[in-house]
Order: C-alpha cells, then sequence, then structure tokens
C-alpha cells in the first residue's frame, strides 16, 4: 500500500510527468524530465553555496561539475566529500535536475557534495557513462578537482537510480584495481543488474513512475538490444564475481519499485563475503520518491538514513 503523502505526490508527479515516457525518443524525454524536476525542486537552500567547474578527461571532453558546500564550513573545517551521481536511466537528467537531493545532502550533513554530468544515453553508449564517473572519482582521490576540496577528506560515493548503477561500479572498479578504499557507498533505489531481481521484478512490473517496460527501455538505449548489446563486465554490479573489499554500503529500496530487490540481493552478497553493508526498504515508497521530501514522512526517513551514513562514514 502506497504512503499517503506519496499517493498525492504520485498523483501531482504524473500530471507534470506522465507515465510512459520511456517510449519517448530521448529529447522529448529529457525536455519532460527538466520540466518536471524544475517543477517540484524547491529553492537552494540559503545555507549552501554553489561552485561550477569542470574535469577534462584524456579522451578530450569536459565533465561538467557542481560543488555545493555549506556556508557555516571553512575550508579546513570540511570532513569529507560525496560524488553524487544522479539518477535518469542513463538517458535523463543533469546537474539542475538532481539539485534539490544534491543541495539537501550538503545541508543536512555539512559535507562537500560534488555533483557529476556525466554523458547520456543513447548518443553516448555504454561503459560512457561509467567512465566518467570513474574519471571524476579518480581525479578526486588524486586531489585533481577543479575545488579547493581538503586533500585528506574522506571520500564517499552516492547515487540514485543509474547513478546508484555507476557508483557501485566504480566502488567495485576501484577495488579491483587496488585504488583506496572509498570511505563509503550510499545507494537510493539502485539498478544493479541487467534485470530487476525477482520477486520485485514481477510483483511491482507496473508500479508507479517506473514499470518494468521502462526499466528494459532505459537499459537497452546505454547498453544496446538484442545483438548489438554490449555488457561491459564491470558496468553491472550484480555480475561481479567478488564482493569484498567494497567501502561500508546502504542501499535503499522502495517498496513499490521493480528494482526494489536489486539492493537487497546486493547486500546480501556483501554480507556474505563478510562486508558491512545495509539494507533499509522505504515502506510505501515508489522509484524515484527522493522529490517527495519536502512532504513525505517516509522519503524524509529516508534521506534521514542517507545523511546519517555518510556523516557516520565521514568520522570514521
Amino acid at each position: 500500500m502506497l504512503e499517503p503523502e506519496m499517493a498525492a505526490f504520485i498523483e501531482r508527479a504524473t500530471a507534470i510527468y506522465p507515465a510512459h515516457t520511456a517510449a519517448a525518443t530521448p529529447r522529448e524525454q529529457r525536455e519532460m524530465y527538466d520540466r518536471y524536476a524544475a517543477m517540484l525542486s524547491p529553492p537552494l537552500p540559503d545555507t549552501i553555496t554553489t561552485h561550477e567547474g569542470e574535469l577534462k578527461t584524456d579522451t578530450g571532453h569536459a565533465i561538467a561539475l557542481r560543488l555545493y558546500r555549506h556556508r557555516a564550513k571553512t575550508h579546513s573545517e570540511v570532513r569529507g566529500t560525496v560524488l553524487y551521481f544522479h539518477g535518469g536511466g542513463f538517458v535523463l537528467g543533469s546537474l539542475n535536475s538532481h539539485q534539490m537531493v544534491t543541495a539537501r545532502i550538503a545541508a543536512d550533513t555539512g559535507l562537500d557534495v560534488v555533483a557529476v554530468e556525466y554523458r547520456l544515453a543513447p548518443e553516448h553508449r555504454a561503459p560512457a557513462a561509467h567512465d566518467d564517473c570513474l574519471a571524476v572519482t579518480l581525479a578526486a582521490l588524486e586531489g585533481r578537482l577543479p575545488f579547493d576540496l581538503s586533500a585528506d577528506a574522506a571520500l564517499q560515493l552516492a547515487g540514485d537510480s543509474a547513478g546508484a548503477t555507476l557508483a557501485a561500479s566504480v566502488a567495485l572498479r576501484l577495488r579491483d584495481e587496488g585504488m583506496p578504499r572509498l570511505r563509503g557507498l550510499a545507494l537510493s533505489y539502485p539498478m544493479l543488474g541487467t534485470d530487476p531481481q525477482p520477486p520485485a521484478r514481477d510483483t511491482e512490473a507496473h508500479a508507479p513512475m517506473l514499470t518494468l517496460v521502462d526499466v528494459h527501455t532505459f537499459r537497452d538505449l546505454y547498453w544496446g538490444a538484442g545483438e548489438s548489446a554490449s555488457y561491459p563486465a564491470w558496468t553491472i554490479p550484480l555480475d561481479a564475481t567478488r564482493y569484498d573489499g567494497l567501502p561500508p554500503t546502504l542501499a535503499f529500496g522502495a517498496e513499490h519499485d521493480p528494482l526494489r530487490d536489486d539492493a537487497r540481493v546486493f547486500v546480501e552478497r556483501i554480507h556474505a563475503a563478510g562486508g558491512d553493508a545495509r539494507l533499509r526498504i522505504g515502506v510505501g515508497l515508489v522509484h524515484g520518491c527522493w522529490r517527495a521530501l519536502e512532504s513525505s514522512p517516509g522519503v524524509q526517513a529516508m534521506h534521514r538514513a542517507v545523511c546519517e551514513f555518510l556523516c557516520a562514514q565521514a568520522r570514521e
């Protein structure tokens, strides 16, 4: 059963962003999504300042970045940095579309939050988004981001939906390459495989805000479909051969989401490998619910859990 406040949010959201938009062209989807995000985004918190920047990659393209910093924090007081990878099925999203999430994390934790505008499909198929997020993470670890971040600040990764795929994939890649371990990994309603895990894949196939058909459409736009599909091994977290050596992980699934059990399976595999992972299921919530932060008690609890986790890992 949907939380009453979530049901009201869905009614408002679908009036702006109709269901089954994954059938539209990428350009049409982005226009609708940007309009939807703008209409549901509150003003930037007074406590937050933003700074624009970009990272030039070895391949010659630039990745746009935005730093969110608490006004009360001086450079020497910053306790850590969170790289945030936005959701949107690898097709939608931007620095602006998820500002309500990135700004509130910075406001409520005091941590620096750097939002990443990676390349989108289908113009840029797999592993383009993964490569961009890996490049930004490596630059952060090596002190090469265009911001005055503390050199010894704890680095964590966070993301929602497709952005959670990117965060988990990067964490696994860093582990495989023997890079410094991240301090924490926070995943909200993550997509972690090429097909959602049961039973939610079947019981929530027609859930509000994201259906199984939508998941498959976005998947095919990024990785390709049929004989043209290409799934580089490191881009699919649930295809990994081992789950040890990962940073402490928080995975948050929404009850009414075909992707709900991706979070559960990922946490179970980390536990089986002896790692530190925590699963939270948002009862009565749906995919993309973070936008209901101002009205939904369940989303507020999810947001608190993410912020508390990030703060706790920064203090470790």
